[in-house]
């Protein structure tokens, strides 16, 4: 069975666009599960001082229509989970197979070993303060990441939909 693949076109402030190519998984109403099979970092990716995602990793994404952040269940390049990743950004626009959104440079993370933490808080410091994002979208932003840590520490974030892939 051939599975349907969407392009993500994932802009990042100020002006660069990337486009991922990803597997749809599982539709629901109230997410959709897409996988890369092969993370297109340059070099790995680092959160509370460890490696957290590899080159050429797997992704599992979970997508939420109307929500500002979507979650990637995060690997190493030999399949060991690491945690959960929050990127905090515009809704998605899902429009067919081409889905868009806006990193809005601010980001949660969730170990596997359970370290909570907000990431890239300079990041969206400085694109506020360049006028790259407005600031009411940067406060946003900041209010999203706050209730993702808020619901983290109740032990409601990751929803049930990714905790059940948590392995």
């Amino acid at each position: 069975m051939t599975r349907r693949t969407i392009s993500i076109h994932y802009r990042r402030v100020p002006d660069r666009v990337d486009v991922f190519e990803q597997e749809v998984l599982e539709e629901t109403p109230d997410y959709v599960i897409t996988y890369l099979r092969a993370a297109q970092v340059k070099k790995p990716v680092l959160a509370e001082g460890g490696v957290i995602l590899e080159p050429g990793a797997p992704v599992v994404w979970f997508t939420y229509p109307g929500r500002w952040y979507d979650v990637g269940r995060f690997h190493l390049a030999d399949g060991t989970f690491t945690g959960c990743y929050a990127n905090v950004l515009t809704p998605v626009v899902m429009d067919g197979n081409r889905w868009e959104t806006t990193d809005l440079c601010l980001d949660v993370w969730v170990g596997a070993d359970g370290t909570l933490a907000v990431l890239d808080e300079e990041e969206r410091d400085a694109a506020g303060a360049a006028a790259w994002i407005y600031a009411g979208t940067a406060e946003r932003a900041r209010e999203v990441a706050a209730g993702l840590v808020a619901a983290a520490g109740r032990g409601e974030w990751p929803g049930a939909e990714v905790r059940g892939c948590m392995s």
